[in-house]
């Protein structure tokens, strides 16, 4: 690619007053939930087949998680949307590929949208890059002819004014929400871009539920209708069938000679459900009643005291120094009898220094003669 003669910088060009999506849409989008968009997360691959049964190209689909750092400092979890269209129509080649980051709240930060057609002498590409940046939305266009680039255009949208805004990215997520929900808001218009990626109005309807013949399998499909209603231009209208898990089996673009089918059935992803946590009945216990219970008990007591009294016989020590404590204490008669024991065994701590026994009950004797 060879660059622009002129050093230039491209001026913004006026754009046509934004529309606003409906609360409908607005509502749509914020409530769907992580969960939902855990089950999206695949990729897919379908093939492009001409009016007359030809296999004339591929189409391929894939979201994964990764990270945005737009200034490699501030992280964000997003998704990773990529989707490729590689064909030969009538004889020319013709690619389109789109890459965009997506956040949690399904809101696009960046994408990047390529087009191409390479027509035998005069090859023509367009390249269209998406990025937010603080508060708005900066959209730059640019077409080469040749090899040589001979136009771009550069707009921006506050952010403000762009909530309903789905884009090519983010479709193939709100798509597959729609079709796991096998349910479509109704009468809600969101925001998307148009063939001149001016922002315009966007609407979604249910077709019902579909037969289609998959291999040699034949299974139910729901089908949702996409239009793109552009000011200037004729409205972009697809047709996508997807299974029930939210893979697409079918794309038809209206006005389109290829059609993206599956070839064949893919694995199903399934739900998964946690298992319902487990009641416990609460039921009443009188082991005294129970033989087996009681019995336990009977065989455990005779257990402990065969256990302390072997104790007790081997360390005969034990009876004398017991037999002293009680004496003395029977002799005393302390109020505090906690405090007392505390002062009678601690001179055979190792750890204590020595001090003084029996502070409490060391009262004079009246058998003592007082000099």
């Amino acid at each position: 690619m060879q660059k622009k003669t002129s050093d230039e910088v491209p001026k913004e060009v006026p754009i046509p007053k934004v529309p606003a999506a409906n609360k409908g849409a607005v509502e749509f989008l914020s409530l769907i939930e992580l969960k939902e968009i855990k089950y999206c997360i695949f990729g897919e691959s379908l093939v492009a087949i001409s009016e007359s049964g030809e296999t004339i190209g591929t189409f391929t689909i894939s979201v994964e998680q990764t990270s945005y750092s737009p200034d490699d400092w501030d992280e964000e979890d997003v998704y990773l949307v990529r989707a490729s269209s590689k064909g030969t129509i009538d004889g020319i080649p013709c690619t389109t590929s789109i890459t965009g980051y997506v956040t949690k709240k399904l809101e696009t930060v960046e994408q990047h949208t390529k087009e191409s057609v390479r027509f035998r002498e005069h090859p023509v590409e367009t390249r269209t890059h998406v990025v937010r940046r603080q508060d708005q939305l900066f959209v730059s266009k640019t077409v080469i002819e040749r090899d040589e680039e001979i136009h771009v255009d550069t707009f921006s949208y506050k952010l403000a004014q762009l909530h309903g805004l789905v884009s090519e990215s983010a479709n193939f997520l709100v798509m597959r929400v729609m079709a796991r929900r096998q349910a479509v808001p109704q009468d809600a218009i969101f925001l998307a871009f148009g063939i001149d990626q001016h922002i315009c109005p966007c609407t979604y309807r249910p077709l019902g539920v579909q037969k289609q013949k998959v291999g040699k399998e034949e299974v139910e499909v729901f089908v949702i209708e996409r239009v793109v209603h552009s000011v200037d231009e004729v409205p972009l209208c697809w047709q996508f069938y997807f299974l029930s898990d939210g893979h697409l089996s079918r794309r038809v673009q209206v006005g389109s000679p290829a059609t993206m089918v599956i070839l064949q059935m893919p694995i199903l992803i399934d739900t998964d459900e946690p298992d319902p946590r487990p009641v416990f009945e609460k039921i009443p216990l009188d082991w005294e009643e129970d033989v087996q219970l009681y019995s336990q008990f009977l065989d455990r007591k005779e257990e402990l005291k065969a256990s302390h009294a072997t104790y007790v016989r081997r360390h005969p020590e034990l009876r004398a120094l017991l037999a002293d404590f009680l004496q003395l204490l029977l002799l005393r008669k302390p109020d505090d009898v906690v405090t007392f024991a505390a002062e009678f065994f601690a001179p055979f701590s190792a750890e204590r220094p020595p001090c003084r026994s029996f502070r409490h009950s060391d009262k004079p004797s009246p058998f003592r003669s007082h000099v």
